[in-house]
């Protein structure tokens, strides 16, 4: 039912209270917590673990069926109104460059401090870019999360709460997920909490990019507002994941779009047509992503950073200022 191994099942807590579980053994796929007398229940197997007190969702969305939850998991797999099979057809309005050296170096960092790494991923419905190389690395363990459930998760998870104990994970991957989030500093305080000292956050958020997952998405971040964001972590590196080519790519797309409306049929051809003729612009991005100007100018942006033990003070949080506006 509970499809954790019993050492990262030890490891979980009450979303509401932060207390440790306990098995019912009456009830096996049903998690009680002991101090504050709320519980999950699992639905297909897979428990769901939301403090309904912080969380746009409620339990209720996972037991009963065409709820706010299947319709997000609609809007992660069916973006644009076309099948995530047809989707993968399709040249793509957006390339991450850097993904794959980044989580390269996010796992290299990781072993470095131990030898068999537990990492959280925050929004692991949908493989991110770059993460097929470390999802495959057998010296890393995951534990998947996401608000939805698919073949892949592990826990029903919101990021507002997560259902860890304090210092329990080596890694925290949270790609493309900030911007749908209500609160996304309660979530970055929840990752700096759930981390053990020295440990490693991996994160990708959006800056100029067009609206996407309708409702369920509400903020864009600058460059120095994403470190910011982290200003509890020191930072490894941080800069454009996706540059200016893939802002054009998709600025285009969205033009010719609002003339569409919410025709669904519509939209999926002007999909088609745009991605076909203007495929190319995202690949100019190899040629510009380390330009100082890109971080002014940034489809999307990463940050790889450590657990810290200072607050970045805002004076010196606009000293490091890298964009071509000096």
């Amino acid at each position: 039912m509970i499809r954790l191994d019993p050492d990262i099942f030890a490891l979980l807590a009450c979303p509401a209270c932060k207390a440790s579980f306990r098995r019912e053994n009456s009830a096996p796929a049903e998690l009680a917590c002991p101090a504050c007398g709320r519980s999950y229940p699992s639905v297909r197997g897979v428990p769901i673990l939301i403090n309904e007190d912080n969380s746009i969702f409620s339990i209720q969305d996972y037991v009963q069926p065409n709820t706010q939850s299947e319709q997000l998991d609609k809007h992660v797999r069916q973006r644009g109104g076309l099948t995530q099979r047809l989707r993968a057809l399709i040249p793509q309005n957006v390339k991450n460059i850097g993904a794959d050296e980044n989580y390269a170096r996010f796992a290299h960092a990781l072993l470095e401090r131990t030898p068999q790494p537990l990492v959280l991923v925050i929004g692991a419905g949908a493989e991110g870019a770059g993460m097929s190389q470390i999802l495959k690395n057998p010296t890393l363990r995951f534990i998947n999360t996401e608000i939805f459930i698919a073949s892949n998760i592990h826990l029903v998870v919101d990021g507002h709460d997560i259902p860890l104990q304090a210092e329990s994970v080596d890694g925290v991957i949270i790609q493309a997920v900030l911007e749908h989030v209500v609160d996304p500093a309660r979530v970055v305080q929840e990752i700096y909490r759930v981390l053990k000292p020295n440990g490693l956050v991996y994160a990708e958020t959006p800056f100029m990019q067009q609206v996407h997952m309708g409702r369920y998405d509400f903020t864009r971040f600058t460059h120095l507002g994403h470190r910011r964001l982290f200003r509890q972590f020191d930072e490894i590196a941080s800069g454009a994941a996706c540059g200016a080519g893939s802002v054009l790519a998709w600025s285009i797309e969205h033009f010719f779009l609002s003339f569409a409306g919410s025709k669904r049929a519509l939209r999926a051809v002007i999909i088609l047509i745009t991605r076909l003729l203007f495929f190319w612009l995202p690949y100019l991005d190899k040629l510009t992503i380390k330009s100082t100007a890109t971080l002014d100018a940034a489809s999307s942006y990463y940050f790889l950073g450590s657990k810290g033990f200072q607050t970045l003070p805002d004076r010196l949080l606009i000293q490091q200022y890298r964009g071509a506006q000096q």
